[in-house]
């Protein structure tokens, strides 16, 4: 069997609300409830390196799809935001008997458990946040003296970004064969720069890119980027957008194109309950993947009264 498959994290299907059923995997049962979840162009398998070491730590490690993509169902209402993927991870743990948890996430993951804890208080104990956007503070990131970076059609490695939120259906149109979508996803952990040199092996990448084969599922991958264009509605009004009070740690892959340098202290200002932010030698965006073990550690020590 290919190791890839990882064939220990057996996939668990739980049918959620409105006919939604969320994939994931879950080790650990019966340890402190940690949710991994994932960002773009992500399924859960991201956190692939992650689940057995935080289970043998003592964690009962539970990592979901988001709606739409891996194992998880598309959308029955059309909605792909932070406000409705919340409202899933919330229900799928209520379904397992979780009332509280701590949660890890990056990218638009991240952006999700910021929801997530303010949505529901108290739910959310801590969390361990990085490379994403920061809560959009301006007021308060001036404040602090922090520089705002360009917008993102100034900014060449943003392409994609701006593709995908304002022109999401022709950009699926473009990629219209399994190859050609599984090539552009494959460029995020290559040539744009993402990640730290040499951090994606090509099987890594084939690993990774491969649940993107399917049209339906990187046409609801991009869809959260549409919201922020104006391009596709919310489900209902976002609550992140505020300082969020919750316990966490900020982490931050250094070798990263997109998520720049002002991230640390962005997340800082937005999270003023933190500890950090604490740089990762040797990753970019994808720290699970990159540098499972630095993770690992900061994880185990931010959760050791838990634990």
């Amino acid at each position: 069997m290919d190791p890839l498959d990882h064939p220990l994290h057996r996939v668990h299907r739980c049918t959620v609300r409105d006919g939604l059923t969320i994939g994931y995997w879950r080790a650990g049962e019966g340890g402190y409830p940690l949710l991994l979840v994932h960002g773009f162009p992500e399924t859960k398998r991201i956190w692939a390196r992650n689940v057995a070491p935080l289970a043998d730590a003592g964690f009962d490690v539970i990592v979901p799809d988001l709606r739409g993509v891996g194992d998880s169902d598309p959308a029955p209402d059309g909605c792909y935001d932070p406000p409705a993927y919340a409202r899933d991870l919330r229900a799928l743990c209520e379904a397992l008997g979780i009332e509280r948890c701590g949660a890890v996430a990056g990218d638009v993951g991240a952006m999700v458990v910021a929801e997530l804890g303010l949505r529901f208080p108290g739910f959310v104990e801590r969390q361990c946040l990085f490379n994403t956007l920061a809560p959009p503070l301006l007021a308060a990131f001036a404040a602090a003296g922090i520089p705002e970076d360009p917008p993102p059609h100034e900014r060449a490695e943003m392409d994609y970004f701006v593709r995908q939120g304002s022109d999401g259906d022709g950009l699926l149109a473009e990629l219209d064969t399994p190859a050609k979508r599984r090539a552009y996803v494959g460029t995020m952990y290559a040539e744009r720069g993402w990640c730290a040199p040499g951090a994606f092996e090509p099987e890594d990448v084939a690993y990774h890119s491969e649940p993107f084969a399917s049209a339906a599922a990187l046409r609801a991958a991009i869809a959260v980027y549409e919201v922020g264009f104006g391009k596709r509605a919310l489900s209902e009004p976002p609550v992140l957008v505020q300082l969020n009070p919750v316990p966490t740690l900020i982490l931050y892959g250094p070798q990263d194109r997109v998520v720049t340098r002002h991230f640390p202290a962005r997340m800082a200002v937005a999270f003023p309950n933190h500890e950090g932010p604490f740089e990762v030698s040797g990753s970019g965006h994808f720290i699970s993947w990159e540098q499972p073990e630095q993770l690992h550690e900061h994880l185990r020590a931010f959760f050791r009264d838990r634990l």
